[in-house]
């Protein structure tokens, strides 16, 4: 068994779009609309055939309300790793996202947290090499 896909909510997709792509870096990879549905992918430009993050229109009142309570709460809805956390940090930044935490050492980690925009924080770890 493998996780192929899974998702986070989003307030406006095509919003999100540009976010991961565009700040990010990630790939796109589907966009299908039938109707009032869009069936929206990414993927990590340095695994294009990895696992895909799908952007899901949080149009539902249950997943409004989790994305909205995660956020409050200061809990990413989603975790990416990388080797350079600093500069994975510098080059997003220097793309136009607002930081809510720099990268910051914690227990076994380095760790940053951003907005996505689409309203969600997003968390960045580099895992510490003992």
């Amino acid at each position: 068994m493998r996780i192929k896909l899974t998702n986070v909510y989003v307030d406006d997709q095509e919003k999100a779009l540009h976010f991961y792509t565009e700040v990010l870096g990630f790939t796109k990879k589907a966009d299908v609309t039938q109707g009032p549905f869009r069936w929206l992918t990414v993927a990590s430009s340095e695994e294009p055939d990895g696992t895909q993050l799908q952007l899901a229109l949080s149009n539902n009142p249950a997943a409004k309300a989790y994305q909205q309570a995660m956020f409050q709460q200061g809990q990413p809805a989603v975790m990416f790793f990388s080797e350079d956390v600093r500069g994975d940090y510098e080059r997003i930044k220097a793309r136009g996202a607002e930081f809510s935490m720099p990268p910051t050492e914690v227990t076994g980690s380095t760790i940053a947290k951003l907005n996505d925009t689409c309203g969600n924080l997003i968390q960045i770890t580099q895992l510490a090499r003992w």
